[in-house]
């Protein structure tokens, strides 16, 4: 099975912390140049020096706030005329912040949306030339499993993660055809600082114990167990592999069974 991913060229959003930082350290691993993107130059500078590095490889990154998309356009579009082809791109994006969605203000869901949809969006129109041009092309997003069943308490992100999965599908059957494929990872409860937080915000909402909340989240996963980052970041790297060719516009749940339906 083709894992190796030398001379490939990708980006990787959120790439600083949990499951982002997880899949650009599986790609350098694999081979792949790695362009890291997140708003925090140094945690940006800490993580570079910490992907593997065969002696040829050249690792980079973006340092940039999706909350200023006209910004990263212009430096997506400045790094791919500068750097060559892009071969794989991982979307990642966090938040958006729990709650009702009865209680959400109208402002959220336009953030949410542009963090999300037009941000994802704008990094594929820069990439998606080169793919073509080079043969190569694997666009991966990562969402959640509330794109199949919306999750209590989400109600903005469960909103947005939606558009985001139909989004996806309708650019896998345009781009299929080129050769490059498109297709979304579902991470269940993962142990990440955003898990942490969903944790925190529940606990002081209803006045539960953190550990009573953790209980009953875990009561929910078949595994009875929450995934580790690299257990998603393991899935991303076999769809952008070669060995992915013919598996395009996808909902891949790495949850540990949680979710109720196929």
């Amino acid at each position: 099975m083709n894992l190796d991913l030398k001379n490939k060229r990708a980006i990787v959003c959120g790439s600083t912390q949990g499951i982002g930082k997880a899949v650009a350290m599986e790609l350098a691993a694999m081979g792949a140049n790695v362009t890291l993107v997140a708003r925090n130059e140094q945690s940006l500078k800490q993580v570079k020096s910490e992907l593997h590095t065969n002696g040829s490889q050249l690792h980079s990154y973006l340092c940039v706030d999706f909350s200023e998309p006209n910004k990263l356009k212009e430096l997506a579009e400045q790094f791919v005329q500068r750097s060559g082809p892009v071969h794989i791109l991982v979307n990642n994006t966090g938040g958006p912040a729990a709650g009702p969605i009865i209680n959400a203000k109208t402002d959220e869901f336009i953030s949410a949306f542009s963090n999300h949809l037009l941000c994802n969006h704008i990094l594929v129109q820069a990439c998606v030339e080169g793919m073509k041009n080079s043969g190569y092309g694997r666009i991966v997003n990562i969402i959640s499993t509330s794109v199949k069943a919306p999750l209590p308490n989400l109600g903005v992100s469960n909103t947005v993660r939606a558009a985001v999965g139909n989004w996806s599908k309708t650019l896998a059957n345009e781009l299929g055809k080129f050769g490059i494929t498109v297709n979304n990872v579902l991470p269940g409860a993962t142990a990440t600082q955003r898990l942490s937080s969903i944790i925190d915000n529940k606990s002081a909402k209803t006045g539960a114990n953190k550990e009573d909340v953790k209980k009953e989240m875990l009561h929910e996963i078949p595994m009875g167990r929450f995934a580790e980052a690299s257990e998603v970041a393991n899935a991303v790297a076999f769809l952008v592999s070669p060995a992915a060719g013919y598996i395009n516009g996808i909902n891949l749940p790495v949850d540990g069974g949680r979710t109720p339906n196929l």
